[in-house]
């Protein structure tokens, strides 16, 4: 893997609050005066429908006239909301167009890479022969600890449902095909499985692109020196794509601005609660992961990961404040080094954990991921939640250094459950917030895991 370059302080993060708080004033404006009469008609017609489905409850005969009646008025209401709603959305598309279009893009850097990314990645590992014992036990560790993390956040997001509160209505998309239970077994060997790389990448396909990428990058670790020249290849095309990643990332603002704007202007300011309880229940998330991660490294260093936790104070705090943990790289190393870990391991655990173990990340993923389904009143059984966790365990695997990469995992992970990608746009205002804390915890999510890796190796003085 490449150096890691610690980046030039950027001001993104302060535009996309600048974004944020104009998004929210000029939605307050337009709830309160453009869309004034009809957010004021929609609220008459839920307060109606609901009435009339207590009226429904009562009634035991469904043959009866009265019946039909109030289930005729109820669908004419229906359709007076659709419409209603239609007419408020196409008042508010300037705004939501900003942020489909960043959608667009970003859905674009997809499969390009996450393909040269985990290629590069796996072909770092090399032979397995050579890479020996370390190898074995730092993806070892890695895995759990990613399974452990998404897991945290799957219960978590279970037990708050902050996306209950949203009461959002699916995008007006022809068949959208919810599903609404577990993927099948053979559906499921299908999104794994691809017959055309090509065809994966056009069409998205992310775990199909993450298959191939780690039979491309096995073999070509597996032809020696020859395998160089693709490796180098691929890393400087990643590197490209990363560098096309920033010009993205610099359109989020608007985005923001935009999504912000149509949000608000059709559910009123209310909606802030539900973003200040979710920014909540994450970071409630991470101290929980925190503790277990510290747990974890307790088991094997003892006592030393209060020593550990020292040294690394301020390369946490570092990513804290930049919102990236790719920045405190260096003095992560340099502290780890200072803690008693060896440079051998230490060079090799620590880039490879930028590429398989943003534990932060992982338990955002599937907290994201689940919120959005619950604010769409899209229910995922226990299955397929653990299918999503499964699936978001690969996919995530190999994005390094990428500005908000678990937008980009995320858009691909709703694609494959058939939940509404426009949901991304829920998190793009608070986005930047979260990112602080996932960029901290991945910060020491890697210290602990290459502390106890030297540990094992007897490595660490």
């Amino acid at each position: 893997m490449a150096a890691i370059i610690p980046k030039k302080k950027s001001r993104l993060t302060l535009y996309i609050f600048i974004g944020l708080l104009a998004g929210v004033a000029l939605g307050f404006a337009l709830n309160s005066t453009y869309v004034k009469s009809e957010n004021d008609q929609l609220t008459t017609i839920s307060s109606s429908l609901e009435s009339i489905n207590k009226q429904i409850e009562g009634i035991k005969d469904t043959t009866s006239q009265a019946y039909k009646s109030i289930t005729a008025v109820k669908a004419d209401l229906s359709g007076k909301r659709t419409v209603i709603m239609q007419e408020r959305d196409s008042k508010l598309d300037p705004f939501s167009l900003i942020a489909d279009i960043f959608l667009r893009l970003i859905k674009m850097i997809v499969a390009p890479l996450v393909f040269t990314t985990l290629v590069v990645g796996v072909a770092r590992l090399g032979d397995i022969k050579a890479v020996g014992r370390i190898g074995g036990k730092t993806l070892l560790w890695f895995f759990s600890a990613s399974f452990a993390s998404l897991l945290l956040g799957m219960v978590l997001v279970n037990f708050f449902e902050p996306g209950t509160r949203m009461h959002l209505p699916l995008p007006d998309v022809a068949d959208l095909g919810i599903k609404k239970s577990a993927l099948s077994i053979r559906e499921f060997l299908y999104h794994v499985f691809p017959t055309s790389v090509i065809d994966a990448m056009a069409k998205n396909e992310i775990l199909q692109i993450v298959i191939f990428s780690i039979f491309f990058g096995v073999g070509t670790a597996a032809i020696g020196e020859k395998g160089e020249v693709v490796i180098r290849a691929m890393d400087a095309i990643s590197h490209v794509i990363l560098k096309v990643t920033g010009y993205i990332m610099n359109f989020a603002p608007f985005a923001v601005f935009g999504a912000m704007t149509a949000i608000i202007a059709k559910q009123g300011l209310s909606i802030l609660s539900t973003y200040a309880i979710f920014i909540g229940e994450f970071y409630l998330g991470l101290g929980l992961l925190w503790v277990l991660l510290l747990f974890a490294g307790f088991l094997f260093i003892k006592k030393r990961i209060f020593s550990l936790m020292r040294h690394i104070k301020d390369p946490a705090i570092l990513a804290f404040s930049t919102s990236s943990s790719e920045a405190a790289f260096p003095k992560t190393l340099m502290e780890l080094e200072r803690f008693g870990c060896k440079n051998r391991i230490v060079s090799f655990v620590l880039p490879l954990g930028y590429s398989f173990n943003l534990d932060g990340s992982m338990m955002y993923m599937t907290f994201a991921s689940l919120f959005i389904a619950q604010s769409y009143g899209i229910h995922l059984d226990f299955a397929t939640q653990m299918s999503m966790l499964m699936v978001l365990m690969l996919t995530s695997k190999g994005i390094a250094g990428v500005p908000r990469a678990s937008l980009v995992v995320i858009a691909g992970t709703l694609a494959t459950f058939d939940i509404p990608e426009a949901g991304l746009a829920l998190l793009l205002g608070i986005d930047p917030l979260l990112d602080m804390g996932r960029s901290a915890t991945n910060v020491v999510g890697n210290s602990v895991a290459t502390a106890v890796v030297s540990k094992w190796e007897k490595a660490l003085d």
